[in-house]
């Protein structure tokens, strides 16, 4: 793939982090993006997302706070991807604090139900590596089409339902604990997973093509986005498979 057409393709990935226009003419002077940088600032993020859930697991009344300011700190670092070594850290500790707040929450209800969110999140992360990297998983333009679609599908579907709640209604199968609440919620866990296989694609070809060195904070962040939607919507169905 030439870098044109890579750099063409990541505007077109399911992560809305990715929707970014880049100009595909422009030469990179200095350092530049690297795999093992990305991997390293991903590693600084989650630290950051660990230290902010132990502050939201003492402090419950912040999650709301967190949520807003996590999403305005989200939409920032989208448009502005050069402010993102600043912006992607403040998005981790911030979302940190906002996913420890709601995990006290479901662990008041279901015990447990915290680790083997985290275990599920991280084990989806490493099995679709594994995929990505032996070739088993694709990210053909067919496939990016799908996810795309399919998240701005739940996106849409999530945006009513919350509109919906201010006139006391709502989506009942979205929050139903029944055979097609508990479909849905593994049909969004599943394209939540498969957007990792995006963020794979765009970090490796971000390090190919030589992107600026910002990018790499970028490529965690969009990594980040796609991991705390992972593990939201794995916690949601837990807590409904456990209501049973």
């Amino acid at each position: 793939m030439s870098k044109h057409s890579a750099l063409n393709n990541f505007g077109r990935s399911g992560n809305p982090a990715f929707q970014s226009h880049f100009n595909t003419n422009q030469t990179v002077a200095g350092a530049t993006m690297t795999l093992e940088g990305t991997v390293n600032k991903t590693g600084i993020l989650l630290a950051l997302c660990m230290v902010g859930a132990f502050f939201g697991w003492n402090a419950p009344a912040l999650a709301l706070p967190a949520i807003l300011i996590g999403f305005v700190i989200a939409l920032f670092t989208i448009f502005r991807p050069k402010n993102s070594p600043y912006t992607a850290p403040a998005y981790a500790a911030i979302e940190g604090v906002a996913l420890g707040a709601i995990t006290m929450v479901f662990e008041a209800q279901y015990p447990g139900i915290g680790i083997q969110a985290i275990g599920l999140t991280f084990g989806i992360l490493a099995s679709l590596l594994f995929c990505y990297k032996s070739g088993i998983i694709k990210p053909t333009e067919n496939f990016r089409l799908m996810i795309f679609s399919a998240t701005m599908g739940i996106f849409l579907l999530y945006l009513i339902s919350f509109i919906m709640s201010f006139f006391g209604n709502s989506i009942g199968f979205i929050h139903s604990n029944g055979l097609f609440g508990i479909g849905f919620s593994l049909f969004v866990v599943g394209i939540a997973a498969l957007n990792l296989v995006l963020d794979f694609d765009f970090i490796e070809e971000g390090s190919e093509v030589g992107l600026p060195k910002y990018m790499e904070w970028y490529g965690a962040f969009s990594l980040m986005v796609t991991l705390v939607w992972l593990y939201l919507e794995i916690l949601r169905l837990l807590a409904k498979l456990r209501s049973r």
